[in-house]
């Protein structure tokens, strides 16, 4: 029987190695062009329900607004987020994806299904059922 440190330890470990694995199949086909930063950027952009605000970026992304400025700037020259003025208030900014960082982002997204999709079909389906289960029991707050 596995003590609980060593199961925890070895879960951990075998997270990290599925983890990487998908990040370095969203990086294949762009080189460094889009880094694990500014993914999460560009997801966090589309899953909002509207345009953010550049502070309401950062605090989603449990960044310093500093950073997020950084993160957006380099999007921004790529051409795949946009800044607008604010127009309840003219200190903010307002960050977006453009065409090409939903193509972009949508084109990662396929990749990353894909290695997972790959990953999973050495379970049975039953098996997959299982996974799911157990994960979303860990992932809840």
């Amino acid at each position: 029987m596995t003590a609980p440190d060593d199961a925890a330890e070895q879960i951990a470990g075998l997270l990290d190695r599925i983890v990487r694995r998908q990040r370095r199949a969203s990086r294949e086909g762009f080189g460094d062009s889009v880094t694990h930063g500014q993914f999460r950027v560009l997801r966090t952009l589309d899953n909002a329900e509207q345009t953010l605000r550049l502070s309401e970026l950062a605090a989603r992304l449990g960044i310093v607004p500093r950073s997020a400025t950084s993160v957006v700037d380099d999007l921004e020259s790529a051409g795949l987020v946009a800044r607008q003025p604010d127009p309840h208030d003219r200190r903010a900014t307002l960050v977006d994806l453009t065409p090409d960082g939903r193509q972009i982002l949508a084109t990662l997204r396929a990749k990353r299904r894909d290695v997972m999709v790959s990953q999973l079909s050495r379970l049975t389906e039953a098996e997959q059922q299982t996974l799911i289960t157990l994960l979303q029991t860990l992932a809840e707050d």
